[in-house]
């Protein structure tokens, strides 16, 4: 299957409120639909954290937009998403500037990934777009769109089907989690390691931004905790995250040797190599399960409170919570104790994990793109 010179355009953005989760899954589709054949266009906001230059490192296009400050952020008589502050614009301002970007490059699919825009935007740009693709995670507003993907654990299409045009083909759960090819190559490997599980290899992953500095309180918890002797611990962080200067202070007094390591591009080999992951319950939980790598998942935004309690429910990962609920640091000693005197629970973990997905989720996606 190919797409020939096709162009595919993408909109979405990263910033220090966002997080990258939104670009970092795009940036994935779009390297897999160049080996397509594909040319790939990201339009972007130029809000502090944008990711223009990784994304043009990756091989593809970047066009930037302007942050504007407009105390407008809708229309009188239309309804504005809940997340609509995070455009720094109006949606209409940035459908306009859009369409100029579009109106040029008339790409086969336009491919849209912001909790901020819904169907009043989409529909502004149906005439320069052959198709439009939505990625969502909330099910809570319209869309005008041919193809919606939400690759969350117990996501329905039913969920979707009000929100969509009747034609819309709506593509729901983590087989079709958007994961780049390293985690299908190293899933075997992965998943044969965890037979003899024991804690040596700990890893701590909080996003991209981590702006409330979860991966500095995991470090002092971690403190208390009668780790094994041998243990390592690796940290992996956003070169943007504005706690990274006193993380890297703080990995000097730990009592176990801990590497801090930004920007990586070998995620999957990471994973793959640690015996327990520390991490936020966001899009990288997809890459988690593939791995079957066990998991404390740490709650550091609303929307991540629906994958959070899936996980958890499916016995895939052990949900600790939200950083500010009353008992999260004695939940996490008393976790760690757990999992410290016995592996049983993380070999359970990986079992349950594994099953979601096979890491393939992106040649799905592109099979009904074409």
């Amino acid at each position: 299957m190919k797409l020939g010179n096709q162009r595919i355009a993408f909109r979405a953005d990263a910033s220090l409120e966002i997080g990258s989760g939104h670009v970092m899954r795009c940036l994935t589709l779009a390297d897999a639909l160049r080996d397509k054949g594909a040319e790939c266009w990201f339009i972007c906001r130029s809000h502090q954290g944008h990711l223009a230059e990784l994304i043009r490192s990756r091989g593809h296009h970047c066009q930037l937009l302007d942050v504007v400050a407009e105390p407008e952020q809708g229309t009188a008589g239309v309804s504005s998403p809940a997340h609509a502050s995070w455009l720094g614009c109006s949606w209409m301002l940035d459908a306009a500037q859009t369409r100029v970007i579009l109106a040029e490059l008339r790409p086969a699919w336009l491919v849209v990934d912001h909790y901020a825009l819904d169907a009043n935007w989409e529909s502004k740009l149906r005439t320069h777009v052959s198709r439009i693709m939505v990625i969502d995670d909330l099910a809570d507003r319209p869309h005008d769109c041919d193809l919606l993907l939400d690759q969350n654990l117990g996501r329905q299409p039913d969920d979707y089907r009000e929100h969509v045009p009747y034609s819309c083909q709506i593509l729901t759960g983590p087989r079709y989690a958007l994961l780049r090819p390293e985690f299908a190559r190293l899933r075997a490997f992965s998943l044969h390691r965890r037979k003899s599980s024991r804690l040596h290899q700990l890893l701590i992953t909080m996003g991209g931004v981590d702006l409330p500095n979860a991966t500095g309180e995991i470090l002092n918890m971690l403190q208390q905790c009668l780790l094994p002797d041998d243990c390592r611990i690796s940290v992996v962080m956003g070169p943007s995250a504005p706690w990274l200067g006193k993380v890297r202070d703080m990995a000097r007094t730990m009592k176990w040797p801990t590497e801090i390591l930004v920007g990586v591009n070998d995620m999957a080999t990471h994973m793959a190599n640690c015996d327990l992951a520390i991490g936020a319950a966001g899009s990288t939980s997809w890459e988690r399960c593939c791995l079957g790598v066990p998991t404390l998942m740490v709650t550091l935004a609303q929307n991540q409170l629906v994958i959070g309690d899936a996980l958890h429910h499916q016995g895939g990962a052990i949900l600790i919570g939200a950083l500010t609920a009353p008992h999260f640091k004695a939940n996490f000693h008393e976790l760690m104790s757990t999992i410290i005197a016995g592996p049983q629970c993380l070999r359970n973990m990986c079992a349950n994990s594994s099953t979601l997905t096979d890491g393939n989720g992106c040649q799905d996606v592109i099979a009904w793109m074409i």
